[in-house]
């Protein structure tokens, strides 16, 4: 009986060791593979940490934290990723110009990279670089541009084209001609709604003011034409639109009268010119002036052909009574104030013909009657067409 107690327990202590070896070695099997994935995901991400810790500072880090004296870095308009890659690495301000291309078109900010001039650090990392770039918190680059009283807009077109400040011209033709895109300015919206608009060479011939101007480089023809457009609408106040209907007329002609005193005479004669121009527009008569032919044929010619006098056009005022169909240049702000406040003293004289006497310094004769203005004419047409001729014309 007491062996087998003995034999009993004996047998009870070894199951309970095979048990507790079963449970340990059931526990290590489950518990095994999640330490070896734990190891190696420790392994993976220590060497990850490294790799990246490793391109931070050779790629992606300040070029020298110690270097934080600032300098200028321009990107031109245009300037392509590219462009902007090379040039920031001959700069020293990146590691790698490859990696700073493939990051921004990677996160898209390839389109977001603005022209203008920044400050740079050495210090900076290619992050900080490309967030400055892409705010475009830098000195935008300006250029200047001037537009003289007088110039057509085929004038302006050329001058902006020649200095690479629109890239196409016609299109910058295409916007002046219709008018369609500046409705939103009012004087615009007026013409647009004049008859015989179509027939306009420019709907926006006059409007774009003389003047000189700064604009960013790379500014789209829209965004230059806006720029004049509303240099217009300063220098047209209130109390000339108050004077202008005093007069009977609108701003429209207002300009167009202004464009052919620009067009005819030096500032010290615009009111005198007003004045005949006025005097004429009176008695209903034709303006027979030579600078309405001038814009239609593109010529600057003194002496005048039958057949340049008798050309089809709303323009010429040889042919038809009253003021041109539109403006036949950009007119000074003298110009136009000379339109509006004729002098007066020609106004009462009845002064209504004037003429050149010297086609080289502008100076001009000035006749009541028909009689006195034949025989200055007789007088100087021998001057004009010796200047035409000396200009190969």
């Amino acid at each position: 009986m007491r062996n087998k107690e003995k034999q009993y327990t004996h047998q009870s202590v070894r199951d309970e060791r095979l048990y507790g070896f079963y449970w340990y070695s059931g526990l290590w099997m489950i518990v095994r593979p999640i330490l070896v994935m734990g190891c190696a995901i420790v392994i993976v991400v220590g060497v990850l940490l490294s790799a990246a810790n490793y391109a931070n500072n050779r790629f992606f880090s300040a070029v020298d934290p110690t270097d934080k004296a600032m300098r200028s870095f321009t990107v031109e308009a245009g300037s392509s990723l590219t462009r902007v890659s090379n040039n920031l690495e001959e700069k020293d301000f990146i590691h790698n110009r490859s990696l700073f291309k493939y990051y921004c078109d990677f996160l898209g900010f390839s389109q977001k990279i603005q022209s203008g001039e920044y400050m740079l650090s050495r210090s900076m990392s290619m992050t900080e670089i490309i967030d400055q770039l892409t705010r475009g918190d830098g000195k935008p680059i300006t250029h200047p541009i001037t537009v003289i009283p007088g110039w057509t807009i085929e004038d302006i077109a050329e001058k902006f084209y020649q200095d690479k400040i629109i890239p196409d011209k016609q299109a910058f033709l295409d916007l002046c001609r219709s008018g369609d895109t500046y409705r939103d300015y009012y004087y615009i919206d007026e013409i647009l709604r004049t008859p015989n608009v179509g027939r306009r060479k420019y709907v926006l011939e006059g409007y774009l003011s003389p003047n000189t101007y700064e604009i960013y480089t790379g500014s789209s023809a829209d965004a230059i034409i806006r720029k004049l457009l509303s240099q217009t609408e300063a220098v047209l106040p209130m109390d000339y639109h108050e004077r202008a209907a005093e007069l009977g007329m609108t701003i429209d002609k207002i300009m167009t009268l202004a464009s052919l005193i620009e067009k005819e005479a030096k500032t010290a004669d615009f009111a005198k010119v007003s004045a005949i121009f006025h005097n004429r527009l009176a008695l209903k008569m034709r303006l027979g002036s030579d600078v309405t032919i001038h814009y239609i044929t593109g010529i600057r010619k003194m002496a005048l052909s039958n057949s340049d006098l008798q050309i089809n056009s709303l323009y010429n005022t040889y042919q038809n009574t009253g003021l041109p169909l539109g403006p036949i240049c950009s007119p000074s702000q003298n110009a136009i104030t000379a339109a509006l406040y004729p002098d007066e003293t020609f106004i009462a004289e009845k002064y209504l013909y004037f003429c050149s006497k010297d086609p080289q310094t502008g100076e001009l004769h000035f006749s009541k009657t028909q009689k006195e203005h034949d025989a200055a004419v007789a007088t100087y047409a021998p001057l004009w067409k010796a200047y035409d001729e000396n200009r190969g014309l």
